[in-house]
């Protein structure tokens, strides 16, 4: 048995030398590989160990081409050229029904080539250069702060300083809302509360933030905690879900099994995509029905009948159906058409793009969306093959809608970039991602190996705001079934329109960081304000939280509402001019000791206020006291809440024994895996390419001169 299992081994070692994976210096399974340090077990010595106890590797079949976690660099900066390409291309051929077609009767295929206020319905290829719009100049926004900072995940305040910086000009609707509150001093995720910002349930962030996905290729959870802050910039809810889901595709985009058929890889998106949001949020509602329509329509080319059926569902029937109806730059429909343009045009561009600008709402999004997505698998070669004789133009110009940017092209009167030098500038950014995840770069040879999965967790609990939603004890004792209660230590009775003095309906309901994606209305996106309970400027006011179990507190977060300097009206206030926390510990209140996170400003409304502790306590209640600031003497409040401690990273799934580090023992533990044993490559199954791969990270790892060991 023995001798068989080492037999097995050296075919292996064979086969895996025909594969790239080891060197012709390691020819002999018993001598050390080139690089490794002698006193270590070499990994072939573990393969030996292992084949001696009987753990034999699972047979080889033949060589394969490169497996999908191994990516060309040369191959992606195509790809990415390719995205910016295509998603102009497709923005610009749906703005020529964008806001035209809101209710039935809608347009249909026989429509394409008919003449409206923007010209003719049919595909736009020619522009040079191409010019900004909302689907691609807050992306570049977001490009330029990330290279020009050198960061991989933005601040709250970089976000805020570079709106102010660049964004000026062409804003509508949330990402408008969200302007006018970074003016005022609110920083993200604050800009997208629904007590500061009604149009947080809008578009606009699922056409604003899909370029994190290109910027994590492969790495879906690491792509949405790139995105998490640009996304809550604008966007609550199931609108997040909605942007969290294109996010996810573009990072899967070099994931797709290119030959299956083009039905099949569409399939395989929104099926991979659909795994990320969770099953209580509408927009995971609307993924299903959509889907389900399309799997059951006898006719794959009638799109028609699923976005006829996604309009009454959501839009003339939605409040029998238990849904509110936005407008026609709302989240939902457009995340439905987006879908519908996805599955029904099969990955071809071309007819993608037909059927998102026919599908009507704000039409120029989702093809936006889903051109760009093609581009990204395919590359420009593709795009461009699609407008014979005609080449696109690889020029872009940002200063249409964009301000104080770096103009790479000073000698072009008309532009200001390219595609090109676009892509080339998002690849340390990619490179810099996949190294923090625990990937290799081979920068001589122009190659990556993509990080593994975490281990142990999946979607959507890698989500970001997932995350958040489980350390709120407002959130999680209600999601148990448990209560949560509310109190004030004084009356109100606001204004109209100035707040509610409802402290029990909005103190505490979570709404800030819940990530349930439930359907919302609108009468309550408002807050907690003492106006008119008749206190000086100074009194103290206690706000409390209590729960059903005692619960374990490692933060106390305050989120204040609006402040007010309304001359015209004669009120000023809303906020606290000092505060301090404490906690109900043994039925006895605590000031435990806790480091607030940033000083109260009272020129900054909606500020999210963190006491962290200095030691976790058990405690069944929360309490906030302050003196009340401004001639008005109120305070307002969106939230008080418990937070428990953030998540623990992920474990990386190449340590695969959980000692701290990926080496030859991981591979031995892979073997030692009960069945069905370990899927690391995350194709759904756990099979010998694991093993590979696993092989190759660590001979990436361990050689001194990789490029000449391929």
């Amino acid at each position: 048995m023995i001798a068989k299992s080492l037999s097995i081994v050296r075919k292996i070692h064979h086969f895996l030398m025909s594969f790239g994976v080891l060197s012709v210096h390691s020819t002999n399974p018993g001598l050390p590989l080139k690089g490794m340090a002698p006193a270590r077990h070499t990994l072939m010595q573990r393969l030996r160990t292992a084949a001696a106890a009987g753990f034999a590797l699972a047979a080889a079949g033949p060589a394969a081409a490169a497996p999908p976690r191994e990516l060309d660099r040369a191959d992606y900066t195509q790809r990415l050229r390719g995205m910016w390409l295509a998603e102009s291309i497709a923005n610009w051929t749906g703005l020529r029904t964008e806001g035209g077609w809101t209710a039935a009767p809608f347009l249909t295929d026989a429509n394409w080539g008919m003449d409206t206020w923007q010209g003719p319905i049919t595909w736009v290829y020619w522009d040079d250069p191409w010019r900004a719009d909302d689907d691609t100049d807050v992306e570049y926004i977001y490009l330029h702060l990330h290279s020009s900072l050198a960061v991989n995940r933005l601040t709250p305040a970089q976000i805020a300083t570079g709106w102010q910086n660049h964004i000026n000009r062409f804003i509508w609707v949330s990402n408008a809302s969200a302007r006018g509150l970074i003016g005022r001093g609110v920083v993200p995720p604050a800009t997208s509360f629904l007590g500061a910002n009604p149009n947080a349930l809008m578009i606009d962030a699922q056409l604003t933030t899909e370029i994190f996905g290109a910027l994590c290729p492969g790495m879906p959870e690491r792509a949405l905690q790139m995105a998490d802050l640009p996304i809550r910039t604008t966007a609550a809810g199931y609108a997040a879900h909605a942007a969290q889901f294109y996010v996810v595709l573009y990072s899967l985009a070099t994931q797709v099994d290119r030959s299956l058929p083009p039905r099949e890889q569409a399939l395989w998106l929104v099926r991979e995509a659909r795994k990320w949001i969770p099953d209580s949020s509408k927009s995971a509602d609307i993924c299903d029905f959509v889907l389900a329509d399309f799997l059951s329509n006898p006719d794959p080319s009638d799109w028609e009948r699923t976005r006829d059926r996604v309009a009454v569902r959501y839009q003339s029937s939605a409040a029998a159906n238990g849904f509110v109806y936005q407008a026609w730059y709302e989240s939902s429909v457009n995340f439905a058409t987006g879908l519908i343009a996805l599955l029904y045009g099969q990955l071809d561009f071309k007819r993608t793009t037909q059927i998102g600008t026919l599908s009507g709402w704000d039409s120029d999004n989702g093809t936006a969306t889903m051109g760009g997505l093609i581009g990204l698998i395919k590359g420009p070669g593709p795009i461009a093959a699609d407008f014979p004789p005609w080449p696109p133009s690889d020029r872009f110009y940002i200063y249409r809608t964009r301000d104080n940017l770096p103009d790479y092209l000073p000698a072009d009167p008309a532009a200001e970039d390219t595609f090109t030098m676009m892509a080339q500038r998002m690849l340390p950014i990619v490179e810099r991602e996949i190294t923090a995840g625990g990937g290799r770069v081979d920068a001589a040879a122009g190659r990556w190996l993509l990080p593994a999965r975490p281990l142990g967790v999946g979607p959507p609990d890698l989500s970001p705001s997932r995350q958040a939603h489980q350390r709120s004890a407002n959130l999680r004792i209600r999601d148990l079934g448990g209560t949560v209660t509310a109190s004030s230590s004084v009356a109100a009775n606001p204004w109209w329109g100035f707040g509610s003095g409802s402290v029990g309906q909005f103190l505490s309901d979570g709404v800030e960081f819940d990530d349930s994606g439930r359907e919302m209305g609108n009468s309550w996106m408002t807050f907690y304000s003492t106006l008119g309970s008749g206190q000086q400027t100074g009194d103290p006011v206690t706000l409390t939280v209590t729960y059903d179990r005692p619960v374990t507190v490692h933060t106390i977060r305050f989120i204040e509402g609006e402040h007010y300097a309304r001359s015209d009206v004669g009120l000023f206030g809303g906020y606290f001019t000092s505060a301090a926390v404490q906690a109900r510990v043994g039925g006895v209140w605590v000031t435990p000791g806790a480091t607030l996170g940033e000083p109260l400003d009272a020129a900054r409304p909606f500020q999210i206020l963190d006491w962290t502790l200095s030691a976790p306590v058990q405690a069944d209640a929360v309490r906030i006291t302050g003196a009340v600031g401004g001639s008005s003497a109120f305070v307002t409040a969106l939230e008080l809440d418990a937070l428990a401690a953030p998540a623990p990273p992920a474990p990386r799934a190449f340590d695969v024994n959980g000692d701290g580090r990926a080496d030859a023992d991981d591979l031995y533990a892979l073997e030692q895996a009960a069945p069905p044993g370990i899927d690391l490559d995350g194709d759904g199954s756990a099979t010998f390419a694991d093993r590979l791969y696993l092989l190759r990270f660590l001979r990436w790892g361990e050689t001194a001169d990789i490029t000449t060991q391929r």
